[in-house]
């Protein structure tokens, strides 16, 4: 690998994080929106947020690989998204609560992909995703 291949390489990568960099408090904030559906309860059973069970327990989202929560009934679309092991980042995370269906079709190719999440968070998506960022197990 050239030099010039390698610090744009490095350019683009701390570009890409940094266009995707949320605020947490802000996220935490934001994230009242999801609750209908979702909460964030720690493995242990200690109840970060309190929400809804319509979508999956969000503790330790990003990171964990996409449609994988045991006991939880995903759509074919978002374990199709993750069967090749693709996990949740924050970019990703921030770009599918934008538009879910939308971001599904592309990442698995199906023009006929759909979302249970019908909710879309037209702004505020990266704030909620560094927030979910920083809901997880100690390491």
């Amino acid at each position: 690998m050239t030099k010039l291949s390698l610090i744009c390489g490095l350019a683009l990568a701390v570009s890409t994080s940094a266009a995707f960099a949320g605020d947490a408090a802000k996220g935490e904030s934001e994230f009242k929106k999801c609750k209908a559906c979702h909460s964030i309860v720690a493995d242990d059973g200690t109840k970060i947020v309190a929400g809804g069970k319509v979508g999956p327990n969000l503790y330790g989202v990003i990171g964990r690989q996409i449609g994988s929560l045991d006991g939880f009934a995903y759509g074919d679309s978002i374990k199709a998204a993750g069967a090749g092991g693709a996990v949740w980042d924050e970019a990703s995370l921030a770009v599918y609560v934008a538009d879910p269906t939308a971001w599904l079709k592309e990442k698995t190719g199906d023009a006929g992909a759909k979302s249970k999440m019908s909710f879309k968070l037209a702004k505020g998506g990266e704030d909620v995703a560094a927030y979910l960022a920083s809901v997880k197990p100690a390491q």
